[in-house]
């Protein structure tokens, strides 16, 4: 974005926000010349976030600004910024506002609020989704680039897939959830929403470098398998036959893409789901903002406040027997993803009007939870995307699998989009090492399913100095080995893959000799990881440098 671009960016947001009178977006919009100039000067900085313009959930701290989680007596002044928005800002993103939510974060329906139900992009009849439903909405019109959500039972989901937009919901604690109004600390997170998947990744990558208590592991996949599968429910019944066509058509594409598609019982999903807001588990809630909604402050939404206050009747008992329930329920729920990459379910059943959830508020809230409220309790990763129309409404899925396999969603949802080899957020904040190979793992070769196995990502092709040859080396299967040779070498084609340092460590163990790990340069004088031979080998061994893995 140019300076040109930037000037006068934030008071059109502010004038469409006036003229399509949809103030309820927000709770707080910060002044116009004030973002206007921050605007312009990080356009000027260039740096990775530069002129992104962002929206942050009232329930997250931004300096200077009331938090108020969508209840105004609730209201504190921050004077910091919490974490995520900090290192947001210091990337180049501009906060426009703050945002309308579910109070305390507790709905998926975005109406539960004393500033006004948040009402659909696209038919304001219709509700956006909850609880982050202001920082999706934003997105959806065009009030802002990015936004920050945040989720427990499915909040940076639910309004993504009834929007048309992204959402990335993370592993559970990687990315730090200090400066944000808790709703049940064991598994709040904070999500990202953006229009399409590539603006989500970059600022979930910056948004990652805050990390919380769960940094990746060495060994984390950075994409999925050759041919990857694709978990589904075997029933979709509560589903009308319009959302249960769209679905059907997503599927479809995945099998065209060469996906292969298993369906699977839901059955144990669905049982942890309930217990999130009709078992002990809601007992944090209470711990989180019982004291104050038990003031009974005018301001307080009543189905809200009805659900905060009833959950003071648990006890330390029933909390540890839902929660043993919950780890039963996750053990025989993901024992039926073995061998799948991926679990994908429609985002949300149904798109309710504002009259459908004012005649029955808990009734419809708790259905809009269907495929959501388990994701968070069985530490699962998850990714909203689109997924085109079910009769007048948008409609979207969600790709869903185990911590820490967030690489793998994204790559999945690119595979099915149709979209190169490229780093996820994930892979930018992980323990990686790029890794040069030649001949016998080189893509669609014997041994390339070593790297694809370990979660190892393609990362395009590499070329050598021109001081190198290939030679057979006497190894089962066989294969060619990258020998060093200043006299009579030549320029080598290879390809270069990411993967994590535990699977590189992996790759050393199992070298059989003579091969080896080392420096390899590169044409362009760098030097890059890769596999060689021992320089004995030149002699022993046949030489193959003028055959096709020849730079010619």
């Amino acid at each position: 974005m140019t300076a040109t671009v930037a000037t006068g960016r934030i008071a059109g947001i502010h004038a469409e926000i006036a003229r399509t009178g949809r103030g309820e977006v927000f709770i707080h919009l910060r002044p116009e010349r004030e973002v206007e100039a921050e605007l312009a000067a990080s356009v000027a900085a260039a740096g990775p976030l530069a002129g992104v313009v962002l929206a942050v959930k009232d329930n997250v701290d931004v300096a200077g600004l009331p938090t108020t989680a969508g209840c105004p007596s609730f209201a504190r002044i921050a004077h910091s910024d919490a974490p995520a928005v900090a290192v947001l800002r210091a990337a180049g993103a501009v906060v426009i506002g703050k945002t309308n939510l579910d109070q305390f974060a507790t709905g998926l329906v975005g109406t539960r609020s004393p500033y006004g139900a948040v009402r659909d992009s696209r038919r304001p009849d219709h509700i956006s989704g909850g609880s982050s439903s202001g920082s999706a909405v934003a997105v959806a019109l065009g009030f802002a680039d990015i936004a920050i959500g945040t989720d427990t039972a499915g909040s940076g989901r639910v309004p993504a897939g009834l929007q048309g937009i992204v959402g990335i919901k993370p592993t559970v604690g990687v990315v730090s959830t200090e400066g944000v109004v808790p709703a049940c600390a064991s598994y709040d997170c904070v999500t990202v929403f953006a229009a399409d998947l590539d603006t989500a990744d970059r600022a979930m990558g910056v948004m990652a470098t805050a990390a919380g208590p769960r940094p990746f592991p060495s060994d984390t996949a950075l994409s999925a398998t050759r041919d990857p599968v694709i978990a589904v429910p075997a029933d979709l019944s509560m589903l009308d036959s319009e959302w249960r066509a769209a679905f059907s058509r997503y599927v479809e594409t995945a099998a065209a893409t060469d996906f292969s598609v298993r369906e699977i019982d839901m059955t144990d999903f669905l049982a942890a789901a309930a217990l999130l807001y009709d078992g002990a588990l809601v007992a944090e809630r209470h711990d989180a903002v019982g004291g104050f909604v038990g003031t009974g402050a005018p301001d307080l939404d009543p189905t809200v406040a009805r659900i905060i206050g009833a959950a003071s009747r648990f006890s330390a008992t029933d909390l540890l027997a839902d929660r043993r329930r919950v780890a039963d329920l996750a053990a025989s729920a993901l024992a039926l993803l073995d061998g799948v990459d991926v679990l994908v379910v429609p985002t949300a059943p149904a798109h309710p009007t504002l009259a459908e959830v004012a005649a029955d508020p808990v009734g419809v809230n708790s259905r809009m939870g269907t495929f959501t409220n388990f994701c968070n309790l069985f530490d699962m990763c998850a990714l909203a995307v689109p997924a085109g129309m079910a009769g007048p409404a948008q409609f979207g899925v969600t790709l869903l699998s185990g911590s820490h396999r967030d690489a793998v969603l994204v790559d999945l949802a690119r595979r099915l989009a149709g979209v190169d080899s490229r780093p996820s957020w994930a892979e930018k904040v992980s323990d990686t090492v790029e890794l040069a190979v030649f001949g016998a793992h080189l893509r669609g070769q014997p041994l390339d399913h070593q790297l694809v196995d370990r979660g190892a990502r393609w990362a395009g092709e590499v070329l050598t100095a021109p001081a190198y040859r290939l030679v057979a080396l006497d190894t089962t299967p066989p294969k060619p080995g990258l020998v060093r040779d200043d006299v009579g070498g030549r320029a080598i084609r290879g390809e270069k893959w990411v993967l994590s340092s535990a699977a590189l460590g992996g790759f050393l163990a199992e070298l059989p000799a003579p091969m080896l790990l080392g420096s390899i340069e590169l044409a362009d004088g760098s030097d890059i990881v890769g596999f060689g031979a021992q320089a004995q080998a030149l002699a022993a061994g046949t030489d193959l440098t003028v055959d096709h893995w020849l730079d010619r």
